[in-house]
């Protein structure tokens, strides 16, 4: 089965034929959101063939309870699954009296679905014949509104093609849906009222256990040749069903057309008890504005998403497709409208992962969203940690920790822990120095230290007082060891010292006990207000300083590098060249015991910390790492590739940078993982806006300036992107022989470019 089969576009992700294999991959590749809502490309109309249904609504869940073999004390109750929401898009198309089912047509020809990345929508078009003969043409078009986040339009057209048809259309609402993804086959939805107005429809429904109520919502206007017509219609409605019914004589050559509205509101946004009221609202305002206009405000608003967001680059249309498809995701996914969201790993493309917020928000997200957008959507998302700050105290109080310590969750909707892995819920800690670097990285980029005393501050504390108690003194080292863990390569379970966790707890303790002098010398009245709050004294300040400057650090002198963990080199150390391919991926081929002892590393791990923690190193030492390292790589996560990329830049190795860029980029669109079909690697979709802004761009903040050392793989003419630093706006254009800066703003903006400064003055071209 060909996975690359998507055609090569600058703006635009194309499948052209109909082969029922590719159908799941391209409901993910080609699935849509506003961050409000999201759905995966499913057919409109009706399909028996093997499809992923999936609707999703933004901050909807459903506590599923865990089910293990085993109970261990501290095991969260429940996983959170984001929920397969009801159906709004379904209409059934029947050609005098055939149901349509691409599955069952004798001929399907001029398949063709594009996703518009450009403007934000999707279509599909196609050619069928049915078994009584018929041939028709069909053609739609379907986007979720940016503007009014609560609603999506589909335009399906239908044409006879070969004599005079019977067309019925019957769009329906349908709440009888459940999740691939259920660990007890629970029912998840309660259908609380099924009923109609006009052309208008709606079911409202709440979800089991969490009692969110939802209202799912259609209106529908028939169209012949582009006119209005009578809409004369039968309907029909059962316990969680409402279907709309219309039949139209067309004939040979003219276009029938449906134009549907659909969506959600919810009780997250509106009183639970007028949510119909709300979805009327929402229903009216957008048949009143018609379909054509909806679709122009999709345009200018997608308009200006990019004109922040683009990266363009020349030469390489493969590159330029890989990129887009990355920030156009992430803008579907989350826009930083609404503080109580975060940025779940598939976004709105399947159910994997829950939907749930993991540690690749602060670790991968945050420069994004920094960067290519206002501040203040960097810190909703500092700000949604913060307000889980009481629930992060509670889960580490459920482990046994006390005080005021805080361990965040491996996996939340609310600030609970809900992941019930053992050696994710309990031994990947790391996630807490993520969160306290986001923190650091937010104030080194913006320059805004303001958060810090209003909030910041009191999560770098619950999280150095987590680190300060999970540390345990070992006389025989006479060094503080970390005992237990799992580190970013999930391919060791509960190791001791792993480098990276080591390395940031340290870290962590440092910068908390930094942060709080500097607050007590600058903001008095907030360092009295949080020093009362948390009872922290000068004494705990100096237990933590200890365990900061007595950590261990696991080392080869022989080798002259950190060590990934105490035992790394008692591993049967042989490289990923020599493992055969028929072995790889090694997570679908090898029994989790193999995999354990192995010398195989899942993702950056060691190098991850040099990634984040760059400046304490040498270039040489990040070389002898990356050369130790990267060949007991398999890069099996999605988060691996664009960390290597960055550091392969750094170290001039430029093919290799290339060859890691493309994949990071292309991950889903290839396929690399032979999984894409579950959902989108939205979270690493960063990492690749990483590996050109910081990779090949070697953007980094340096002494409080914005640093620049770009580079170009070959395979390119030139690239550009822009950055949103302070409020100002730099344009960065690299080519083979030089760099171009512009600037929108107001004042002159002093950079370093290769370690030179650089003044660059507003709407002034300055060349490199």
């Amino acid at each position: 089965m060909n996975k690359n089969y998507i055609q090569p576009n600058n703006w635009s992700i194309i499948e052209e034929g109909f082969n029922p294999e590719h159908v799941k991959s391209s409901e993910s590749l080609m699935s849509i959101g506003n961050g409000a809502m999201g759905q995966r490309a499913n057919f409109e109309e009706h399909y028996s063939g093997e499809t992923f249904q999936g609707s999703y609504v933004a901050g909807v869940y459903y506590p599923d309870k865990t089910r293990v073999g085993w109970w261990k004390n501290g095991y969260p109750e429940y996983f959170a699954k984001v929920l397969n929401a009801p159906n709004w898009i379904g209409i059934n198309v029947k050609v005098n009296g055939e149901l349509l089912d691409l599955a069952k047509c004798t001929d399907v020809s001029n398949f063709r679905r594009e996703l518009h990345m450009k403007e934000g929508w999707l279509s599909r078009s196609f050619t069928a014949t049915l078994q009584n003969g018929l041939e028709i043409e069909v053609a739609t078009k379907r986007f979720l509104s940016l503007d009014i986040d609560e609603v999506g339009a589909i335009d399906y057209q239908i044409t006879p093609l070969n004599e005079a048809a019977q067309i019925e259309f019957t769009p329906y609402l349908d709440n009888g849906i459940t999740n691939e993804d259920s660990n007890w086959d629970d029912k998840f939805w309660d259908v609380l009222s099924v009923s109609h107005d006009g052309d208008q429809a709606y079911i409202v429904s709440k979800t089991m256990k969490t009692h969110f109520h939802v209202c799912t919502h259609m209106q529908t206007e028939l169209r012949l040749n582009g006119t209005p017509l009578p809409q004369e219609k039968t309907v029909k409605v059962t316990e969680n069903k409402i279907a709309f019914n219309y039949q139209k004589q067309v004939a040979k050559g003219d276009t029938v057309s449906l134009i549907k509205y659909g969506g959600y509101v919810s009780d997250r946004n509106h009183d639970k008890d007028h949510l119909i009221e709300a979805s009327k609202n929402v229903l009216n305002k957008v048949s009143e504005l018609g379909y054509e206009a909806l679709l122009d405000m999709q345009k200018t608003a997608w308009a200006k998403i990019w004109d922040m967001a683009d990266i363009t680059i020349e030469g390489d249309v493969a590159a330029q497709q890989g990129i887009r498809f990355n920030i156009f995701q992430l803008n579907q996914t989350y826009l930083g409208k609404d503080a109580r969201l975060n940025i779940g790993p598939k976004g709105f493309t399947g159910e994997k992962y829950g939907g749930s917020t993991y540690w690749d928000t602060e670790a991968y997200c945050i420069p994004f969203y920094m960067a290519t957008k206002d501040q203040n959507v960097a810190k909703s998302l500092l700000e949604y940690r913060y307000n889980h700050l009481g629930k992060a105290i509670e889960n580490a109080e459920k482990l046994g920790f006390s005080n005021g310590a805080a361990l965040y969750p491996m996996v939340t909707m609310n600030g609970e822990e809900c992941h019930n892995e053992w050696e994710i819920t309990f031994e990947e800690i790391h996630r807490n120095g993520a969160i306290a670097y986001a923190i650091f990285n937010y104030h080194r980029f913006t320059g805004d230290f303001s958060y810090i005393p209003e909030k910041g501050l009191e999560v770098l504390i619950g999280i150095a007082r987590f680190w300060h108690q999970r540390a345990t003194f070992s006389e025989a080292k006479n060094k503080y060891v970390i005992l237990g863990v799992t580190g970013p390569n999930e391919y060791e379970n509960n190791v001791n010292n792993n480098w990276y966790t080591n390395y940031i707890a340290k870290w962590c303790i440092e910068y908390a006990l930094e942060t709080i002098g500097k607050v007590e010398t600058e903001y008095g009245s907030d360092h009295t207000r949080i020093m009362n709050k948390t009872k922290l004294s000068k004494a705990e300040m100096s237990e933590w300083q200890k365990v900061a400057e007595g950590m261990y650090f696991p080392y080869s002198e022989d080798k002259n590098i950190y060590l990934q963990q105490d035992g790394f080199l008692d591993k049967e150390l042989i490289t990923v060249a020599d493992l055969p391919k028929s072995e790889r991926p090694i997570n679908q081929k090898w029994s989790w015991d193999r995999i354990l002892r192995s010398p195989y590393i899942k993702q950056a791990d060691t190098l991850q910390g040099f990634y984040f923690f760059e400046d304490h190193f040498t270039k040489e030492e990040l070389e002898r790492h990356f050369d130790f390292y990267e060949p007991f790589t398999v890069h099996e996560s999605s988060l691996s590739p664009c960390v290597h990329s960055i550091q392969a830049a750094k170290l001039d190795r430029m093919e290799q940078a290339y060859a890691f860029y493309l994949r990071t980029s292309r991950l889903d669109l290839d396929d690399y993982n032979k999984e894409v079909e579950e959902g989108l690697h939205i979270t690493s979709m960063a990492g690749t806006w990483m590996s050109i802004v910081e990779g090949f761009g070697g953007m980094r903040i340096k002494n409080n300036t914005l640093s620049f050392m770009p580079k170009i793989p070959k395979e390119w003419d030139g690239y550009s992107f822009k950055i949103n630093f302070r409020n100002q706006i730099l344009k960065i254009k690299v080519t083979k022989n030089q760099t171009n800066f512009s600037l929108e703003g107001t004042t002159d903006l002093e950079i370093l470019v290769n370690g030179k400064p650089v003044t660059i003055s507003p709407n002034n071209l300055v060349t490199v």
